[in-house]
């Protein structure tokens, strides 16, 4: 069975920093490309960035300079690590994975950047 647990949402002020994981199990991690996404509350979801099997990264124009995805394929982990957050970063992050037509949800965590 396929899962995707993500962690490391929470509260924090503007300008804070939070780094997201998403541990991976049963599937060969390797091949997928691996995606975070956010919806905030009232919006669509959206790709935040994404990062390929052999490690090149991809970022919306809202959050390039500030984060930045990892991947580390002995540990089946996806990192995102958010930095300089502002209260427009507030949202649910998921994290994705995908191969070809086949892809893969995690259940999602809270993310609040306020005062």
């Amino acid at each position: 069975q396929v899962q995707l647990v993500e962690s490391g949402g929470g509260l924090v002020q503007p300008g804070g920093s939070l780094r997201l994981s998403c541990v991976v199990s049963g599937m060969m991690f390797r091949l997928y490309f691996m995606r975070w996404y956010r919806q905030a509350p009232g919006k669509q979801r959206e790709l935040v960035a994404l990062i390929s099997t052999d490690g090149i990264t991809h970022y919306d124009d809202s959050v390039k300079g500030r984060f930045t995805i990892s991947r580390d394929n002995t540990k089946n982990i996806v990192s995102l690590q958010m930095n300089s957050l502002k209260p427009e970063d507030t949202a649910v992050y998921y994290c994705n994975a995908i191969r070809g037509s086949t892809t893969y949800w995690g259940q999602g965590t809270q993310v609040t950047v306020s005062s």
